[in-house]
Parts: C-alpha cells; structure tokens; sequence
C-alpha cells in the first residue's frame, strides 16, 4: 500500500488467484493465453507501460510512481499465469500472440507513451478497460471452468486498478 496525505493505493484484492490446472490441452485456448501474454492488448504491454510510468512520474508524482510500480508487479504475476496456462496447454509461452496462424512477437511499439499525468492516467484507464473487454469475451468462449475461474479473478485486480487510476485523476483534477 502507497499512501500520502490525500493518495492511498491499495492494489491488493483480498482473494486468491485459482490454482493453473486446464482440463485439457485445448490449442484454442492456449493461443488466446498468449494473446494474454504477448498482444498489443496484453499483461506484457502493461508491465512495460506501467514500469515507464512509474519511472517517469518520480519524483514529481512519487505515489503515483509507487503505486505504478506496485501494479506493474501484479500484471507481473497475471503475465506469469496466462504464460504457465498456455504451457500447461501445450504451448510455447515466448512473448508472442498468433494471428492467422502466424506468430508475432511482443514489441514495446504496442504502447502508447503519453508524458502528461492526465494523459498517463487516461491511457491507463484505457488499457485496463480493454483488458476486461477482452477477458470478459474470453470468458464467454470458454468452456475450461479453471481458465474461466482465472480470469474472472483477474478481472477483478483490472477493476481495482481502474478505481485507482480513476482516483489519481480526481486527485489532479
């Protein structure tokens, strides 16, 4: 937790994360895993982004940059588990998605890198929310309850996220 006299950060949603046991080796699956890992939309633009941002905004922002920081580590870990899911699946879990059955590698071009503190908060706003869009489209697909269990409980550190970003702007504002 980050605190100051008007910021807290609290980035920790008091639930554990499911255990990574997929019921079977579904290669549909394990490629929208590493859609999670290695997209444009993905747990690695965030970690990357999310790293910038609390480099950039220090000192001027120093909580800001803090609790950048403590959210880079959670997508961190999200980065973790969709790569051991899509593993568990069968899958090569490199930085990479699959498209029309061509590979493509993660690259930091995927960000955008505002370097205004609205900007910086908005554009991650944003990517939290298309983040649920897309776990939550996921969710509808698949049948995997443990693949659905993960996500649905990710879903719920992006929406504390997006409270948080949304609590940096009101204090800016």
């Amino acid at each position: 937790m980050v605190m100051s006299n008007n910021f807290t950060c609290n980035i920790s949603v008091n639930l554990p994360y499911p255990e990574i046991q997929p019921e079977s080796q579904n290669p549909q699956y394990a490629l929208a895993m590493l859609s999670n890992v290695g997209s444009s939309n993905s747990e690695m633009t965030a970690v990357s982004l999310y790293f910038y941002n609390s480099v950039i905004l220090d000192p001027l922002y120093v909580n800001f940059a803090k609790c950048f920081h403590e959210i880079s580590i959670v997508e961190m870990h999200h980065l973790n588990i969709f790569a051991d899911l899509a593993f568990k699946m069968g899958a090569d879990p490199r930085l990479w998605s699959v498209q029309n059955r061509r590979k493509a590698y993660w690259t930091p071009a995927f960000n955008q890198y505002p370097r205004e503190i609205r900007s910086i908060i908005v554009n991650s706003i944003k990517g939290e929310e298309a983040a649920i869009r897309k776990y939550r489209s996921q969710t509808s697909v698949i049948r995997d309850a443990n693949i659905k269990s993960i996500l649905e409980r990710i879903i719920l550190d992006e929406e504390r996220h997006i409270e948080i970003f949304n609590n940096m702007l009101s204090l800016i504002s």
